[in-house]
């Protein structure tokens, strides 16, 4: 491997981990602050929902109607004309079966959430040890490279292992990037679906 290779290496390394913008969270890879939770007061301005909480799950319809609105397949238009629809139908129970509709979209959302930062932390911590291999690796080849006899085979051998596993680092690094925006698009969907469940409940 030429020295240019090592060089190459040493920059992917510096720019894909560096060090955590929040130190109170060093396994957040994200630029995007790492809020754990949503809070219920930033996406829901409607009545309390404390005597509804848990019973959503008792509604075989809301529950039903949670998962495909919660599902990211679901497009934002099919999922409020859903609500639109279920609300409609409610008659006298609208205001009861609204609260519930939301209290499960908070609930669920906020577990997918949950799920996909602890995810994007585990994915951080590997991350740095394989950059910290990756190191360890290059060193080693710079030392095998100047070695007199040099081993052109073991050479060889740790450059083809040093290239597979940088490649394999910047892959994963791309989908960090990429599943850094599903907590934004989790927090964007709770916030438009409850807003229409509020306008459809006046």
């Amino acid at each position: 491997m030429k020295v240019w290779v090592l060089a190459a290496i040493t920059m992917t390394l510096s720019a894909t981990a560096a060090p955590a913008a929040d130190p109170r969270y060093p396994d957040w890879p994200c630029t995007q602050a790492k809020v754990p939770e949503i809070s219920l007061a930033a996406v829901w301005a409607g009545p309390p929902l404390d005597d509804v909480q848990n019973k959503w799950k008792d509604d075989a319809e809301v529950s039903a109607l949670v998962a495909k609105l919660s599902a990211r397949k679901t497009p934002l238009d099919e999922a409020e004309k859903s609500v639109k629809e279920l609300l409609a139908a409610s008659g006298s129970d609208k205001a009861a079966k609204a609260k519930l509709l939301f209290a499960g979209l908070f609930d669920t959302l906020n577990a997918q959430r949950s799920q996909v930062m602890n995810g994007l932390e585990r994915v951080s911590r590997k991350q740095r040890e394989a950059a910290d291999t990756i190191r360890e690796d290059a060193l080693q080849l710079q030392a095998l490279q100047g070695a007199t006899p040099r081993d052109e085979a073991k050479v060889e051998a740790l450059s083809n292992e040093l290239i597979w596993k940088t490649r394999i680092f910047e892959d994963r690094h791309k989908v960090v990037r990429f599943v850094c925006e599903v907590p934004t698009t989790i927090d964007q969907r709770l916030f438009a679906l409850g807003r229409l469940i509020q306008q459809e409940m006046e």
